[in-house]
């Protein structure tokens, strides 16, 4: 699509290095995407106004929620890896750092229904941390959650290899993300060395690869195809009414979702209609066979990106995360630019330690819509803390999406 037009027409305003460009052109951090201009075109002689990058309180707030639940739920990793199920309150500091040892102390302190500190001045043994019982319970579910998942990760990191331009990813990238796949620590050995028939390790330029063994045409099909329902004929769609909220029934079209500050003009609408009716190839047709600068690849490239966020477990991705499959994806070099112009499918959150991008379709307000049985058990597991909102995503439906 062309450059962004809000209420009159309005262009963005040139793209400096901070805010989130590197050099090369790269995606950095976006420590500065709030500052990101948008003008009004007016008539010579009078100053443009500004327009801030519209935010949305709700998804926000999914990155607020999850920070109290993260805490509980390392904590009790940690817990779980000690060999007497319990970690000495001294040595939490050697765990998790002098700093965020005072916010694990505090959600010790706040949730007896899931920590239990035992020992300390009536045994005279030195005080340590371990589970309620209740929480024991409860986390000895994990097992079986992870026993649910393994098929869904199997399938979800052979998209991840279809999706690149040579069926392949340096494993380090895979690593990067591996909690947002939802991939135990050590899923190396646990998961990829127990399929070779998909997976294959491999060294290139001094770096592990993880290799696609076959390809599987079944599964060359993106999660926006698999929800898009039924069709509506192509006659009727050159018809179809011009949509204010800018969706549209096509094949080829995305759920959009603008902010609430955001009304655009009807030439707008217009434009985001043409764009919602064009034809794209698959993200999973090999990139090298496109021009970068042809407006179907970079439709195709919105795609990519749509179709990488939904195969992670909460829809969303750190901006570093993003970054790393910039090569073997071919993703845009304005790639910041690229999701600021599509605000109506994807949003940036500087809320939490990290920038991250959110596909907005998988989220009512700040509730993830669909959970895979890992996101169950964290749910079940943070329930003992005695909140409806116990996790990021709370509430919702709890059906698989893959």
């Amino acid at each position: 699509m062309r450059d962004l037009r809000i209420h009159g027409h309005l262009m963005l305003s040139q793209l400096h290095r901070p805010y989130g460009l590197n050099k090369m052109g790269g995606f950095d951090a976006f420590s500065g995407y709030r500052r990101m201009q948008i003008m009004h075109k007016t008539t010579v002689g009078r100053k443009p106004k500004k327009k801030i990058y519209h935010r949305v309180h709700e998804l926000d707030r999914v990155m607020e929620l999850q920070k109290k639940p993260a805490l509980i739920l390392q904590l009790k990793s940690i817990i779980q890896s000690q060999k007497t199920e319990s970690l000495l309150l001294r040595d939490l500091e050697k765990e998790v750092g002098f700093v965020q040892k005072w916010n694990y102390m505090a959600v010790i302190d706040k949730y007896p229904s899931i920590f239990r500190v035992i020992g300390g001045q009536i045994d005279k043994s030195p005080p340590a941390v371990a589970l309620s019982e209740k929480a024991k319970r409860i986390a000895a579910l994990e097992s079986e959650a992870m026993e649910q998942m393994v098929p869904i990760l199997v399938k979800n990191l052979r998209k991840l290899l279809m999706l690149s331009v040579d069926c392949r990813l340096p494993l380090e990238t895979i690593e990067l993300m591996a909690s947002e796949l939802g991939l135990p620590n050590d899923f190396k050995n646990s998961l990829i060395l127990k399929y070779p028939q998909y997976f294959r390790l491999n060294e290139f330029n001094g770096r592990e690869y993880l290799h696609l063994e076959n390809w599987d045409s079944s599964l060359a099909v993106t999660a926006r195809e698999e929800r898009l329902g039924t069709f509506i004929s192509s006659g009727q769609s050159q018809r179809a009414k011009i949509s204010k909220d800018g969706n549209f029934s096509g094949p080829f079209a995305f759920k959009l979702k603008f902010p609430a500050g955001f009304r655009p003009n009807m030439s707008y609408l217009e434009e985001v209609h043409r764009w919602q009716k064009m034809d794209f190839p698959s993200p999973y047709l090999n990139a090298r066979r496109f021009e970068a600068a042809d407006r179907k690849a970079r439709k195709r490239a919105v795609a990519v990106l749509h179709e990488l966020l939904s195969l992670t477990m909460e829809k969303r991705l750190t901006s570093a995360q993003l970054d790393a499959f910039h090569s073997e994806y071919r993703l845009p070099a304005r790639l910041l630019l690229c999701l600021i112009k599509h605000q109506g499918i994807f949003y940036i959150t500087n809320k939490g330690v990290k920038s991250t991008v959110i596909l907005k379709e998988a989220y009512e307000g700040s509730n993830l819509i669909h959970k895979c049985p890992l996101l169950e058990f964290r749910d079940k597991f943070l329930a003992i803390m005695g909140r409806k909102d116990g996790s990021s995503c709370a509430g919702g439906s709890t059906s698989v999406v893959n």
